[in-house]
This record gives structure tokens, sequence and C-alpha cells, in this order.
């Protein structure tokens, strides 16, 4: 039976799975992708302008949101995407140019950016209880964690999500799916709209960043060297939440790549996370970060060297294995054995919690409810979808229609499956020694471009220990594996947050992400 991932599956990072058996298993949700009644002005930009106030850390900001649209147009000027933002703009400046500009993202692909603005970065944010479940009503709350203390901030949803859509040739644009629908036409529509952005608001001296989680961290490593290289945009920093930048090392089911043994790898030292939270290891320690130390050296090591073996490895050394990955997973031996010691993400999340008919999630395995096939290899649902979707879903079509006066006659597209369906993830890299382009999903050559070409450019790195997604340790292999002189390495930092892989569902991890997204601007500017 082909079993349906929610909307809030689709908003981070849809699994990029080459097999057709598997995409049986997952598939995003479906959408509602109509026209609107309200888009009979498509091909013109709108706005609408309210005033509000956020508190953060006791200091009161006033603010001018902008929630509206601005036109991408084609090389002979013909409209091609109603691009739709809000944008939060401190008032009383007397300078403008000196306040920095932050321009923020979700994933997906396909999906809008209304969990960075509701639930972490905007002045508003639902009120969350970690991992317990709510009913409707739901409200929203002052966010005193918000990023406006630092920064004017511009929430950017993606062509045929939000409110964004493709003009097409029948709208009176020449826009087609194929201009949107991919790694490099999606990041060149992000770089032309905020080149737009800039120009419109007159921010083009401002400090300038970049924030992007999941596939947007992929997005802003596009987007970064297109704006450095191409548009003369020069970036303060990069901020990057949960990141993957090379899509060969995703983690959801590498068992469809054999031969590829990295996202292996990558996974133990966040499957060691996942079960001393929900203390399943046979000797759980105490203290999280010296034990996941540890288990980083095995994997970096011994776990690395007999997976390289594949068949060749011995039985002695495959029993030792086995048992060092009881060790640090909970996973029982006969069942790594029977994984021949390789256990992808989303068996995991099945298999730990097997015993108490539990399944944990995959964006954040903090949580769990039960499973809907217990005798399945994977979980049908994400368990923190059926904790929060509905939440910040409601909360959002209420706030951007009730206070931000916007889309009253419009479908808001929380996510996109024709995005989804149709995403071309080859990206074209050219190569001085190869007059071809050669075709990679693999954005690193690009935020390397990026950092060689602007050496003042800096880079943070946000990462979940408790992310099975996009695992932190693969986070930490990337950056020191990009094509960037060891000087430049100097220019990335790292942060860790005991949440997932949308870090802000933890509050005190939200809180530590704003003090450290803040002072990361601070510094940068």
């Amino acid at each position: 039976m082909k079993q349906i991932v929610s909307i809030f599956s689709l908003l981070f990072f849809c699994s990029i799975i080459s097999s057709a058996q598997v995409k049986k298993e997952i598939v995003p949700a479906k959408v509602d992708l109509r026209q609107d009644s309200g888009n009979s002005n498509i091909t013109k930009p709108q706005k609408s302008i309210t005033q509000g106030s956020v508190t953060v850390e006791d200091t009161r900001i006033n603010y001018q949101a902008v929630a509206g649209t601005l036109i991408l147009k084609s090389k002979d000027n013909k409209p091609t995407c109603s691009m739709f933002y809000v944008a939060y703009f401190k008032d009383g400046l007397s300078d403008e140019s000196q306040r920095p500009v932050t321009f923020i993202y979700n994933g997906g692909p396909g999906s809008a950016t209304l969990l960075l603005h509701i639930l972490a970065g905007g002045p508003r944010r639902v009120f969350l209880s970690d991992t317990a479940h709510f009913n409707a009503p739901y409200k929203t709350v002052n966010n005193e964690y918000s990023l406006l203390d630092v920064s004017d901030l511009v929430f950017i949803d993606a062509p045929g999500t939000g409110f964004s859509r493709i003009i097409t040739k029948k709208m009176g644009g020449e826009g087609t799916s194929k201009d949107f629908y991919g790694a490099d036409p999606d990041a060149q529509a992000f770089a032309q709209f905020i080149t737009t952005f800039l120009s419109e608001y007159g921010r083009w001296n401002s400090p300038k960043y970049l924030m992007g989680e999941s596939y947007g961290t992929f997005r802003s490593a596009l987007v970064s060297k297109i704006l450095e290289m191409e548009d003369g945009v020069s970036l303060n920093g990069i901020i990057l939440i949960s990141q993957i930048l090379n899509i060969g090392n995703m983690s959801d089911n590498p068992a469809m790549n054999p031969g590829i043994y990295q996202p292996y790898i990558f996974l133990l030292p966040s499957f060691a996370a996942v079960a001393w939270y929900h203390h399943k290891l046979p000797n759980r320690p105490e203290q999280l970060l010296p034990f996941l130390d540890e288990v980083k050296h095995f994997a970096e090591n011994d776990y690395t060297l007999a997976l390289q073996k594949g068949s060749l490895l011995d039985s002695s050394s495959f029993d030792q294995i086995a048992e060092k990955l009881h060790d640090y997973t909970g996973l029982s031996v006969s069942y790594i054995k029977k994984a021949n010691l390789r256990v992808g993400g989303l068996e995991f999340e099945h298999e730990l919690l097997e015993k108490e008919g539990m399944i944990t999630g995959r964006f954040d395995a903090r949580y769990k409810d039960y499973a809907i096939n217990p005798m399945g290899q994977y979980q049908i649902y994400d368990p923190a979808d059926a904790h929060i979707d509905a939440q910040f879903i409601s909360t959002f079509n209420d706030y951007v229609r009730n206070v931000l006066h916007f889309g009253k006659d419009q479908n808001y597209l929380v996510g996109s499956d024709d995005a989804y369906n149709q995403w071309n993830y080859n990206h074209k890299i050219p190569s001085e020694t190869d007059p071809m382009e050669n075709t990679y999903s693999n954005s690193m050559p690009d935020l390397a471009q990026a950092m060689i070409y602007n050496p003042k450019m800096k880079v943070m790195l946000n990462m979940g220990y408790f992310d099975l997604a996009t695992p932190f340790f693969e986070g930490e292999y990337e950056m020191h594996h990009l094509p960037i002189p060891n000087e430049l390495q100097k220019n990335i930092s790292y942060e860790y947050y005991y949440s997932g892989h949308m870090v802000y569902l933890h509050i005190p991890a939200l809180a530590k992400l704003h003090d450290n997204v803040a002072k990361f601007i601070n510094n940068t500017h």
C-alpha cells in the first residue's frame, strides 16, 4: 500500500530515493495547486504594510512588516514568477545602510518558508511545549528569540509554494515549471529575487546574510556563488541550519546506493545520540558529548575500515563490529548482523523502540509515537508531524491573513507536490580542466568558490544532535572537505543543539540559536 508523508516532511528535505520500490514507501502529501481566484494582478507586485512590535531580551523593537510579491522576469523582460515574501524592517533608523538584512528560506525542495518564520525568526511564534501533543485552538506568542534585534528579516517562499506563483503564458507571462523546479533554476530565481529586493528597498549597501535550512543550505551554496561572482553582491555571512550540500550523503536509504558507505558513517553518532536520549544503550553514559566523541572516533576508524572491506571482512572482525554497533545504537546484535552492519536512517527510526510498539521521528528523533505498522521495515509517518503539523499550518494561515492582511482570497501552499515530483537535482559545475560541464548534485564547489572569491565572508553551521535527516557528522565532514585553502577554514564556525533538524522546536535550543546567530551577525559587519 502506498504510504503518504505529511506536508511537514515535505517542508524540510523530501528524500531523494533512486529506487522505485522505495518511492512507493515515501511520497509527499498531495497539495492543492489550483490557481487562486484573486490572482488577476499576478503580473504586478503586490504589497500590504502593517506595523508591529516585538520584545527581544527585554528590549521592545517597533517594526514595519511588508507582505508582498516581487516579479521575476525573463531575459526579454517578460514576467515569469510572482515571488511572495514577508519583510520586517526595524523602525527609527537614521541610516538603513548600516542595518543588516537577512534573507531566510526553508528547504524541501518545494516548501514554503513558514517554519523559520512562525517558529524561529519572526516576531511571533507558535506556542509549543517541546514534544507534547496539542489540539486546537492554538496560539502564537511574542517571540523573545526573534532575530529582529540584530537584522532586518526577509522570509521568502520558493516558486510554486506559499503565495508564490509561476506566471504562465495563460496568465500573461512566460514562466514554466522547468524554469524553477530544479537546483540551478531555483538558485537563479532566488538570486534574482534578492537583487530585485535590494533595488526595491535601497539596501544594496547593507550588510547581507543568507539563512537557509535543509535543502535551503544546498540553495544557499548555489545562490552565494551567483551573487558573489555574477551579480556583484558581497555577502557578509551564510547561516546554515541542518546542512546537506552533497545529495550523495543522504541518509534515508543508502542501501539503494550500494558501494557508497559514507551515509552509514555519518549516521552512527546520531544513532548513538538518539539511543542515549531514549535510554536504549546497554551501558548508557551520563554525559552525551564525551560519548559522541568516542562514537565518532570508532565511526571514522574501525567502522569505516570494516565497510570498505565489504565481503573481504573476516567473520571475527564482523562479529566485533556488530557488538560495538550494538553498544552504540541499542539495536540487537542479530538485527545488525542481518543488516550486514549497514543500518539506514529509516530502519533505525522503526527499530529502536520496536519492543514498545513505537517509532522515533526522522527530523527530530526525540519525538516518538505508536507505530502504524509494527511489522514493517520503515515508519509510515514521522511522529513530529503528528505533534506540530496542524499547529504551525493553522497559526501561520491565521497570522498572514489577519495580522499581515495578505492573501485572503488565495491558497497558501505549504508544500508543492509538483515541485517535488518534477525537481531536477542535476547541478552543472564548470570545470577548468574539462571543456564540458560536469553535472552533480553537489553544491560544495559553489560554496567553496564563493568563499575564495570573497575571503571575508563567514559561514556558520548549526546542527541538532537528534537529526536523522541530515546528521551533524555529515555536516562536519562536508565543511572539512570543501575545496578551499586551509586558512579559509577559520571562516567556518560550528554550533550544536540538543534538538533535531528544526533545532528551534526545543525552546532552550531556540534561545541558543538566537544568541549564536546574533553573535555571528554582530561580529561580521
